[in-house]
């Protein structure tokens, strides 16, 4: 198994307006993401996606249906949000196949997440 990435925010709190830029540290190279106010960050990091980080981390699911069922939730809402972590890197969904049937399985990506507030 690769090594586990540390996320960083950086939030920047002015006067008038906030703003925060969101590092994903990966090693060799940083990619930024802009978002438009510490309302974004909330929803990114959901109390629903929350639980789902951590359910992932400890039970493990074997695919996105056994998660979805472990969180009593909704297929199509798990594999949506599951698909707004994959894309800030904080879980990994890996492909595979049993038998003629593939499944798809969420990986937590992230081992730490620092928020750090800057006035």
């Amino acid at each position: 198994m690769a090594s586990k990435k540390k996320r960083i925010i950086d939030l920047y709190i002015t006067p008038t307006s906030f703003s925060f830029l969101f590092k994903k540290i990966s090693g060799k190279k940083a990619e930024d993401y802009d978002f438009s106010g510490i309302t974004d960050l909330r929803k990114l990091l959901s109390n629903e996606r929350a639980k789902m980080l951590y359910v992932i981390k400890n039970q493990k699911p074997l695919s996105i249906y056994s998660l979805s069922k472990m969180l009593s939730r909704d297929f199509k809402a798990v594999t949506k949000d599951l698909k707004i972590l994959e894309r800030f890197g904080f879980v990994k969904l890996i492909s595979e196949r049993k038998g003629n049937r593939k499944t798809v399985r969420p990986e937590v990506e992230v081992s730490q997440l620092s928020i750090n507030l800057n006035f």
